[in-house]
């Protein structure tokens, strides 16, 4: 089979079958696939939704126990019987020709062994979504202010090598992903991607950034106010883990005080998202402390009684 979509479900069943919808629109005719879901304990409708929906091409697996991203991940991939492996969220919407110039990027360069597109906000602005490897240079121009014209590197009409993409969508080569171990189920969410390219381009596979694959992605932990502060506890303390894994504990720790001072700056002069700025300070200097996603994950709130 040539190619396997991977979708993992943690929000709502509308924005999966959106994401489902937008894959039947989007797949090439001819294209030899199948579509796989991971249900990642939602409970809220969405396996009995993909379920309802009768179609042979679409797998699920629907997990009893929430689990993190690059664990889910690793499942789909893993499970996935395609040469080339489409990770996509439930809150990702291919756009027409994504696939198409996601696995031409591949298929031109056989060295490359991730592809990610382009995504995009609801109304069309593009997002940030491939930067330089961390390390302490990237941390310095984050300091000094220079993360958007150092750090950023999804810029430009051409696609181009990069440290690493965001993986809402990103074409990942299955032979690539199994020498390396899939990912790292270590980081729950937030730097698995990151780890992941870091340890493909270790073994000399090569990222790439493809402009011309386009998906709208809504991202839905961003709209998640209530649960801010554990994604900034999980944030923070898989950006440390990532650092303490790939560098020397001195450099981790001129990461973490250069984090720190730029969020601390940021705070100074921003009324508005102070408090969030604070907050990343705070758990940035100390990423040990806190509860995050993990936990809320692992001991889940039980469910509100309605009353009689």
């Amino acid at each position: 089979m040539r190619l396997s979509y991977s979708v993992v479900n943690t929000a709502k069943p509308d924005l999966l079958m959106a994401c489902l919808d937008a894959i039947e629109r989007v797949t090439p005719a001819g294209l030899d696939h199948e579509v796989l879901v991971l249900d990642n304990a939602s409970g809220d409708g969405s396996a009995e939704a993909v379920l309802a929906r009768q179609d042979s091409r679409v797998r699920l697996i629907a997990l009893e126990q929430r689990t993190g991203k690059a664990a889910n991940d690793s499942t789909l991939l893993e499970a996935a019987r395609g040469e080339l492996c489409l990770l996509l969220n439930e809150d990702t919407q291919l756009l027409p020709g994504a696939v198409e110039a996601l696995v031409g990027a591949l298929d031109d360069d056989p060295d490359a062994a991730v592809a990610g597109a382009q995504l995009l906000h609801p109304d069309g602005r593009p997002q940030r979504c491939a930067w330089r490897l961390p390390g302490v240079g990237t941390a310095l121009a984050g300091a000094l202010f220079l993360h958007k014209l150092v750090t950023v590197q999804s810029r430009g009409s051409r696609t181009r090598r990069v440290g690493w993409a965001q993986s809402s969508a990103m074409l990942v080569r299955r032979s690539a992903a199994r020498g390396v171990g899939w990912l790292d189920p270590e980081f729950f969410v937030y730097s698995d991607e990151t780890d992941f390219c870091k340890r493909l381009g270790d073994v000399g596979w090569r990222i790439l950034w493809v402009p011309a694959a386009r998906a709208i992605h809504h991202d839905q932990l961003k709209r998640d106010g209530a649960g801010a502060e554990r994604r900034i506890v999980e944030f923070q303390r898989g950006r440390d883990r990532y650092m303490r894994k790939h560098h020397s504990p001195a450099a981790a720790a001129i990461v973490r005080a250069l984090s720190a001072w730029s969020y601390l700056a940021r705070a100074l002069v921003s009324r508005r998202e102070r408090r969030r700025y604070l907050l990343h300070a705070r758990q940035t200097l100390r990423p040990w402390r806190g509860e995050g996603i993990r936990e809320a994950a692992e001991h889940p709130a039980p469910p509100l009684r309605r009353a009689a």
